[in-house]
């Protein structure tokens, strides 16, 4: 992935930076599946791009408490956005037409998936 500078110095983050982001997801909270979408899924980050990652999970805590955990445990240097979902929220969406799950699904990078 490219890296674009700036006349201050802010870049867009690495897909190495992003995957040790991800490593950290997999390895704390056993996450079903980790999506990178938006600009960076798409190839065209700008400064102003976050990082979006859905993360979708199989877990009974409610997902914004998760989504704070996650953000807690994290280490990063870049704007990073989190969308936490459970499965069944995923599947609900996605039978009701959300376009914007329906995009995610479709055309974002899978950076993690359980085995099994």
């Amino acid at each position: 992935m490219p890296q674009v500078t700036s006349i201050i110095g802010q870049r867009c983050a690495t897909l190495n930076e992003i995957q040790e982001q991800v490593k950290i997801i997999a390895k704390e909270f056993n996450p079903l599946k980790i999506i990178l979408f938006g600009s960076y899924a798409w190839g065209k980050p700008t400064l102003e791009s976050d990082v979006d990652l859905l993360i979708v999970v199989d877990s009974e805590k409610p997902t914004w408490q998760l989504a704070s955990e996650i953000s807690i445990a994290l280490d990063y240097a870049f704007p990073l956005d989190l969308l936490v979902k459970t499965k069944q929220d995923v599947e609900k969406r996605l039978k009701m037409g959300d376009y914007f799950i329906e995009d995610i699904m479709k055309k974002g990078q899978v950076l993690y998936e359980r085995a099994g």
